[in-house]
């Protein structure tokens, strides 16, 4: 990512933020949005969830994605439920193929944020960018399981999410997706990002697709791999851009290291029952 040099960008830079999904450069936060040239949802993905909310004097019509891996849990993003930076509309759709109807609908009971996470600014990488929402009651679609480990640098993996099909770093011109959007994708080696981005708790991710990746909107949607039995595993969850590209669409993502966190996971919801 590159230094903010001036007021009205760092300003502008937080609005772009608050709906990031995925790797835009001026996302020094590390966050990102919607899929650029994904394409529209193949099969059900009864764990995919979505985060309605708006950016203050920005945007009312803004989304984040999310996992279902409990009955009555989600995983998202930690800046999705950053109020520092958006303002959740109180709801979560659960396993619906469409952003504005479809699915489940819970409210939201409780927020847990990470203790580590810390924007990352003009620094890099946003950390530990990992959060929990806990809905007002259980939903009867299928949790997806969280990988024991990610694969392995090369292995094939999905991108999901209902961010900007346009690749802009500019929320006031982003377009939305109605309809869910997937992506083929790998999981990168650390050096396929820039130096310092990918590590231990987060992955570096390379689009099979030219000049494709998730984008503002997409934050906190998960980035699955095929396990046992070919089922779909959760891997990977949306956190920004993975170099300092202009575009979304023009450089690597960046993605939190869901096993990486189960412990955390484990017992934030054990203590939450």
């Amino acid at each position: 990512m590159f230094s903010v040099k001036s007021r009205h960008r760092r300003a502008a830079l937080v609005t772009t933020v608050a709906l990031a999904g995925a790797m835009c450069a001026t996302m020094t936060t590390g966050s990102a949005g919607a899929i650029v040239k994904g394409k529209d949802s193949t099969e059900s993905y009864p764990f995919m969830a979505s985060i309605p909310q708006s950016v203050p004097k920005v945007t009312d019509d803004g989304v984040c994605g999310a996992s279902l891996i409990d009955p009555q849990w989600v995983l998202t993003a930690a800046h999705c439920v950053d109020t520092t930076l958006v303002k959740p509309d109180g709801i979560v759709r659960i396993g619906s193929e469409q952003r504005k109807y479809g699915g489940t609908v819970r409210a939201i009971e409780r927020t847990v944020i990470h203790p580590g996470y810390k924007q990352g600014g003009g620094e890099g990488p946003n950390r530990n960018d990992v959060a929990l929402i806990r809905l007002d009651r259980p939903v009867a679609e299928k949790p997806i399981r969280i990988a024991d480990r990610p694969g392995r640098p090369g292995t094939p993996t999905r991108l999901l999410g209902f961010g900007t099909v346009v690749d802009t770093t500019d929320i006031t011109k982003a377009v939305f997706a109605d309809r869910l959007q997937e992506l083929g994708a790998r999981r990168g080696a650390d050096t396929e990002c820039s130096p310092g981005y990918a590590g231990e708790t987060r992955l570096c991710t390379v689009s099979r697709v030219p000049d494709a990746m998730a984008c503002i909107g997409d934050s906190g949607g998960p980035q699955i791999q095929r396990g046992k039995g070919g089922r779909w595993e959760l891997m990977g969850t949306t956190s920004g851009p993975g170099d300092s590209d202009q575009a979304c669409a023009g450089g690597p993502g960046l993605y939190s290291n869901v096993p990486a966190y189960v412990g955390w996971i484990r017992k934030t919801i054990g203590r939450h029952v």
